[in-house]
């Protein structure tokens, strides 16, 4: 282990040579004596000791303390004074400049020992704290979020460079300052604890309002009681321009869908005129069931879709059959079928928010399996296509056909109830009925 290095400043010549005698016999490297508090401040620079003897009483116009002062704001080296002298006045201004001991003249060589190791531990002890707080302060004027600490009575005791541009407050002016004052955010409570970002708009001092997103931590001292908190935040007006454009977007995009669907759902309606608003009927009851079943919002929006262009594949059959007034025969039959088909082939490549393609394709299986195209049975059938099958088959019997007439809602409601857990899911059922029977739902 090194040996601890120490600068003696003691004007009297005896006593100077004793310490220096005392300290070497103790085990102590001695980097020099000097008489004048001058002298001393100028050695303290070029030797940078580990620890200096200062007597309070030296020669020149700079004394002991008013050296100590100096050596520590210029290096924090630590000073154990050494006086003949303990009158009251002395004291107060010896403890001004904080230093590491205190001992009177005369003393032994184990007060001085104690004296000295008790004062190098201390100052070690002093240096590795104040490095720590040197590397947090650089590390939080560093950051790019706004950083705030407070006391435990709520006043700012420390804000870095970005707090300072976002409050409009510096450090200067917000020390000692109100919290609530500094981070105005229009009347919103900073106390207690709040470790998941909150957003809100910051009242700046010297600018417009800024949105942000701020987090408050407790400080912990001792038994942990709260010594201050700490509040995080940043600004977050370039994510709410991201996120406005977001929804501005995405509102265009639902505009061209829609239009796009709508578009869709009136050229087959152009080229089937019987059938001319059949696909929004069961796109609304779709959306009905779907809404007394409590399925999602977005997954309802997906069958209003899908109902409104469900019959698309309809394009590739003739106009003749479509409008024929008569009953089909079985080949006419085998080309009608085809549409759930040709409808999936139509919209299969189409980036929908929803598996349209699907729904369209199964809305004729059956659960028996004796639907088209794909003869699926129960549980490879999608919900949104158990649906579609229950309104498209009320629409369509309640309805007027080319080659019949309406055979009226009593009769469609019949049949789906007749063949519910056979042919259609007996939940839609149940569910498309009491739609009817309480009244919460009529075709216009």
């Amino acid at each position: 282990m090194s040996k601890i290095r120490i600068l003696v400043a003691e004007d009297e010549k005896l006593v100077a040579k004793d310490i220096d005698n005392m300290l070497q016999g103790l085990g102590y490297e001695v980097l020099g004596v000097v008489a004048r508090g001058e002298d001393a401040v100028a050695r303290a620079g070029q030797a940078k000791p580990d620890l200096i003897l200062m007597d309070i009483v030296l020669k020149g116009e700079v004394d002991g303390i008013q050296a100590a002062e100096k050596i520590w704001e210029a290096w924090y080296i630590p000073v154990i004074y050494l006086t003949a002298y303990a009158d009251d006045r002395t004291l107060e201004r010896a403890k001004l400049t904080g230093p590491f001991g205190y001992i009177l003249k005369p003393f032994d060589e184990r007060e001085l020992q104690t004296t000295i190791e008790m004062a190098f531990y201390k100052a070690g002890m002093d240096r590795k704290l104040r490095e720590r707080e040197e590397w947090l302060s650089t590390v939080l004027r560093s950051i790019g979020d706004g950083v705030i600490a407070t006391d435990e009575a709520g006043r700012v005791t420390f804000m870095n460079a970005v707090a300072e541009k976002l409050t409009g407050w510096t450090h200067e002016e917000a020390s000692s300052q109100s919290l609530d004052r500094v981070f105005s955010c229009g009347g919103l409570s900073t106390a207690g604890e709040n470790r998941r970002p909150v957003e809100a708009v910051l009242d700046s001092k010297s600018g417009p309002s800024v949105p942000i997103e701020h987090t408050t931590s407790p400080i912990r001292g001792a038994r942990a009681a709260d010594r201050g908190r700490v509040l995080v935040f940043r600004d977050i007006s370039g994510r709410k321009r991201t996120e406005e454009e977001l929804r501005e977007s995405w509102t265009r995009l639902q505009k061209a869908l829609a239009g796009t669907v709508e578009a869709m759902a009136l050229t087959i309606e152009m080229r089937d005129p019987y059938t001319a608003g059949h696909q929004r009927r069961v796109g609304r009851l779709s959306c009905a069931i779907a809404q007394d079943l409590g399925l999602p919002q977005s997954q309802i929006e997906g069958l209003r879709v899908a109902g409104e262009i469900h019959d698309v594949g309809k394009i590739y059959v003739p106009a003749e059959i479509l409008s024929k007034p008569g009953r089909l025969n079985e080949l006419e039959t085998s080309i009608i079928w085809t549409h759930a088909q040709v409808g999936f082939d139509i919209l299969r490549n189409i980036d929908f928010p929803w598996p349209i393609a699907q729904i369209i394709f199964q809305h004729h299986e059956r659960l028996d399996g004796t639907g088209y195209p794909a003869g699926l049975k129960d549980g490879r059938i999608m919900l949104e296509a158990r649906i579609l099958a229950v309104a498209d088959v009320i629409e369509a019997i309640s309805s007027h056909r080319p080659y019949r007439p309406s055979f009226g809602l009593d009769r469609a409601l019949e049949e789906v109830r007749d063949h519910a857990g056979q042919l259609y899911d007996s939940d839609v059922v149940d569910a498309c009925l009491r739609l009817f029977e309480e009244r919460r739902f009529a075709f216009e």
